[in-house]
């Protein structure tokens, strides 16, 4: 009641009654019109805010919506003379969020009058070009992940981790249906394989997370017979167990019993009504050796799809019990997902988003020098995400040791994201990261799925004309030689004198390796357990 007397729809109201009273009174008072054309024509409006699906926005605040964007489109004005730079908000720029929202819409992509970075400041990154450039002919970079007849070939962008439930159906069903338009991946996210993940056609990484869900028992275990049910399914790709999160690692977390309704109850294995818990750690494995057995079992249950881990690196000894394991045992994981510290999500403990888990960066350069010194890396591929939006960026990771970068909240902005931060409460006003039917109805799957996917192609496209002026005809080909990184205004240095070089297998031979956190623990750790001597 609260919303219809002051609140998102209170002008449609209040149009549509004085637009009542006014044409009641026109029959007696016929100057009255004056009164009543502008109000009627304002309810018009009104309504067709209402139903139309092209703009969320609009659709969840009629007519009140219209100030947003009329002030909006006189922002530059306002900020040229009285606030901020366009590089200040965080987490994401107003300049990255255009970037974006341009290349979903096929509009833009150039830019007049120079660079906008400050490229004398401290930490300033670029990327060395040839003066030799190649001619790329692919329309994207894939990855062969896995082996075997189900291995699978990953796009060099792909949708991150977007569970139902954080994210609403039609949001859902419209990345999904991007990632078929595009052939890329979608991350399932912690939330389980739902019917709007499996709308829209496109490939499925299913995300298994601590809680087990859409394959649990009732007492909350692992579920074999459910798991190797939903895998098989030709649209799950790979297998991705979580073992933490870049925005809240270490940090399980509840969904409200008033939010489990019973679709995602059933989406969930959970019950009606009731607190839906993902417990910190997994109750299948507690040391390496055990993760490695669930890994294979996973595969084998899913007939040979590609299995892998997430996790935001932490202590450096449990991801070097992991790779020391599949070292002493010969059962591999086919990927790594590195998730950074700035990494997004729905909501997280304020100090765990600021100040716990390894920044993304920092993260794939010790989980590439770990595989390289293993000599594992052929084996195992890296798949990188956290608050990566542009082709540079991706250039970055890539060069840093990645084969492919997921993105969730880019992918957001493409199919209406305003960066309110609202996430956690329900009240999306664009209807993406809400449950609330009445603010979800406003997405157009049709329209949106149709943006993320020319987000895609278009950063891509950018990607490849990046690729082609630094002289490499595929991702692969990047290193760190091709990063440059400006230390001070004095002092610029290549990544790779930046950061400490591994040579292949040289910790299985025992030679002395030159990144600290390698030599520090590799001859401490055991296969058999998470923790060091």
């Amino acid at each position: 009641m609260s919303e219809i007397i002051w609140g998102r729809y209170s002008l449609l109201v209040y149009t549509g009654i004085f637009s009542a009273i006014t044409f009641i009174l026109l029959l007696y008072y016929p100057f009255v019109v004056i009164f009543f054309l502008p109000s009627f024509i304002l309810f018009s409006i009104a309504i067709y805010d209402f139903l139309q699906k092209k703009r969320s926005v609009l659709s969840n605040f009629p007519l009140l919506g219209r100030f947003r964007f009329f002030l909006e489109s006189i922002r530059p004005e306002l900020r040229q003379y009285y606030w901020e730079s366009d590089d200040d908000e965080l987490p994401y720029s107003r300049n990255q969020r255009t970037m974006v929202y341009e290349r979903a819409k096929n509009v833009g992509g150039v830019r007049p009058f120079g660079s906008l970075e400050k490229m004398y400041n401290d930490d300033f990154v670029w990327l060395n070009h040839s003066i030799q450039p190649s001619n790329i002919t692919v329309d994207d970079f894939k990855t062969k992940v896995g082996i075997g007849k189900n291995s699978y070939l990953m796009s060099v962008l792909n949708i991150s981790g977007t569970s139902f439930g954080a994210m609403s159906p039609p949001a859902i069903e419209s990345l999904n249906k991007s990632a078929k338009i595009g052939k890329f991946a979608h991350n399932t996210g912690e939330g389980a394989l739902s019917k709007y993940h499996e709308a829209g056609g496109g490939d499925l990484i299913w995300q298994i997370s601590t809680g087990y869900f859409g394959c649990r028992t009732k007492n909350g275990n692992f579920c074999r017979k459910q798991f190797s049910k939903k895998s098989k399914l030709d649209q799950v790709k790979m297998i991705e167990i979580k073992l933490s999160q870049g925005a809240k690692p270490g940090h399980g977390g509840m969904l409200l019993a008033e939010k489990v309704t019973e679709e995602i109850a059933e989406t969930r294995g959970v019950e009606v009504g009731k607190d839906c818990i993902s417990p910190s750690s997994h109750s299948e494995f507690s040391n390496p050796i055990q993760l490695l057995n669930f890994v294979e079992d996973l595969r084998k249950l899913s007939n040979g799809k590609p299995v892998g881990i997430k996790l935001c690196v932490g202590h450096p000894w449990e991801l070097i019990s992991i790779i020391k394991a599949m070292v002493k045992t010969k059962k591999y994981i086919d990927f790594i997902t590195v998730d950074g510290a700035e990494g997004g999500t729905g909501a997280a403990p304020v100090e765990f988003t600021d100040h716990l888990g390894c920044p993304l960066k920092d993260a794939v350069v010790f989980v590439e020098n770990a595989l390289i010194g293993a000599n594992l890396r052929d084996r195992v591929k890296v798949g990188a995400s956290g608050k990566i939006v542009s082709a540079f960026d991706i250039a970055h990771i890539c060069a840093l040791g990645a084969d492919w970068v997921n993105m969730a909240r880019p992918f957001m902005f493409s199919i209406g994201c305003i960066q309110c931060r609202s996430c956690h409460t329900g009240e999306c006003p664009t209807g993406i990261a809400t449950m609330d039917p009445m603010r979800y109805r406003a997405i157009d799957i049709e329209d949106r799925s149709n943006r993320a996917a020319n987000f895609h192609k278009n950063t891509i496209s950018v990607l490849k004309e990046f690729l082609e002026a630094a002289g490499v005809e595929h991702t692969h080909e990047l290193n760190r030689r091709h990063v440059v990184r400006r230390l001070s205004e004095s002092e610029i240095k290549l990544a790779d004198q930046i950061y400490p070089k591994v040579e292949k297998g040289e910790l299985i031979r025992g030679k002395k390796t030159a990144d600290p956190r390698l030599a520090s623990y590799w001859g401490r750790v055991s296969q058999n357990s998470f923790h060091f001597k």
